[in-house]
């Protein structure tokens, strides 16, 4: 089988796991490997470029769009759906203790969720701030 095909393929293949990750960085592996792959076709012999020309290309994406996602998520009327989460209610599903996370049911998602006090499963609680993978919660009403 002829390189280009395999960088192809594993282009295709990251590509696919981008789709369910949505870090940006599987993006440009796969267009670094999308970019060997043409180098590939070009100098058929010589793997040694094809790997040069694909890293260069993922290095060179990664570095320069990182300020771009940056300026795009600061600017203005952008706001982050996630963001949203803070004000909404919630129902809690697994019991939250003092120290230790439970879960919550806000709208069809769930979330680990931390309190400042014990809740029981089935109270309604309000979302009071977001961190990267827990939320923070407190009883509605209180």
């Amino acid at each position: 089988m002829d390189g280009w095909v395999i960088w192809f393929i594993a282009a295709g293949v990251l590509l696919v796991i981008e789709m369910f990750t949505l870090t940006f960085y599987l993006l440009w592996l796969g267009i670094g490997a999308l970019v060997a792959a043409v180098v590939g076709l070009l100098f058929p012999d010589s793997l040694v470029i094809q790997i040069i020309a694909g890293a260069v290309a993922s290095l060179l994406l990664t570095i320069y769009t990182k300020p771009l996602t940056r300026k795009f998520r600061s600017g203005r009327g952008y706001r982050d759906a996630i963001d949203e989460l803070v004000g909404k209610e919630g129902i809690i599903v697994d019991p939250v203790v003092i120290g230790r996370t439970g879960i919550v049911k806000v709208g069809n998602e769930t979330w680990s969720a931390t309190a400042d006090e014990p809740l029981q499963a089935g109270e309604t609680v309000t979302v009071i701030h977001r961190g990267t993978t827990v939320l923070e919660v407190r009883k509605k009403g209180g």
